[in-house]
């Protein structure tokens, strides 16, 4: 039967995956102050998962910095520019006040997402739906042909000590699918910036396996079923949007996808 033994929870894990792909496109298609709450809501829920996960004695915790988190990146909508960035870092440097140890990870990690989403908002309100669409393609993109092709070639670990699983044939694989996205939507300019996303993303997913791996979880979380927590799933695209918002601060980005 299909509930039982390795695909037991295969019900959830199809479900959970349409929910998500519902109201992920529905937000990001409508965009506005609904893509907006949405990218904060989930925000907040990484962060809960990140204090959850670091700061296991303080019960307390990980609720009052989820809801900090969201509500933070929410008053972005309504407050002048100037304060965005204070805004922004209060959260991470208050959680901090939560641990007895790894402060500076905690900081670091926590002001990187709340960076991101942030970008991941910006790109969308004054880029457009093609660059969002875009840079979620490169994410899955880069997972997809990962996988794929470390299971097919193996080889020589990417970072043994963090994530065994990663091989330098799956991380290259993805390089090259990024690529071919980025070409496809707007040739060899945004190839080469497709790839560095695709790197960003990958480190992303590797920077939250040593954060579990530290803290001796499997999980960030079981927010959603059948796929573990927020953080599982959107590592890697919290690296890709923070990576995208450094480059548009910094140089600009290439033409125009599509």
């Amino acid at each position: 039967m299909i509930s039982d033994g390795k695909w037991g929870d295969l019900g959830a894990r199809v479900l959970s995956a349409i929910v998500m792909l519902v109201v992920g496109l529905m937000a990001l298609w409508l965009g506005g102050i609904l893509f907006h709450a949405l990218v904060a809501i989930v925000c907040g829920g990484m962060i809960w998962e990140l204090t959850r996960m670091l700061a296991p004695s303080k019960p307390a915790a990980p609720l009052q910095m989820g809801l900090l988190a969201g509500f933070a990146l929410f008053s972005i909508a309504f407050i002048p520019p100037l304060f965005f960035l204070p805004v922004l870092l209060a959260p991470a440097i208050v959680g901090a006040t939560s641990l007895r140890k790894d402060r500076l990870i905690y900081v670091a990690y926590a002001a990187g997402l709340l960076l991101a989403a942030f970008g991941l908002i910006m790109l969308r309100e004054f880029r457009g739906l093609e660059w969002v669409v875009w840079l979620v393609l490169v994410v899955i993109a880069t997972d997809v042909a990962g996988y794929f092709a470390g299971k097919a070639f193996g080889g020589p670990k990417f970072w043994p000590k963090i994530s065994p699983k990663k091989t330098w044939s799956g991380t290259s694989a993805g390089w090259l699918a990024a690529a071919v996205v980025g070409f496809f939507f707007a040739g060899p300019g945004l190839a080469l910036v497709s790839v560095a996303i695709s790197l960003a993303s990958q480190l992303g997913d590797i920077a939250e396996s040593a954060i579990k791996r530290r803290a001796g979880v499997k999980d960030s979380s079981q927010l959603i079923p059948g796929h573990g927590g927020l953080l599982d799933r959107f590592d890697g695209l919290m690296a890709a949007a923070l990576l995208i918002l450094v480059i548009s601060s910094l140089v600009g980005l290439p033409s125009h996808p599509g």
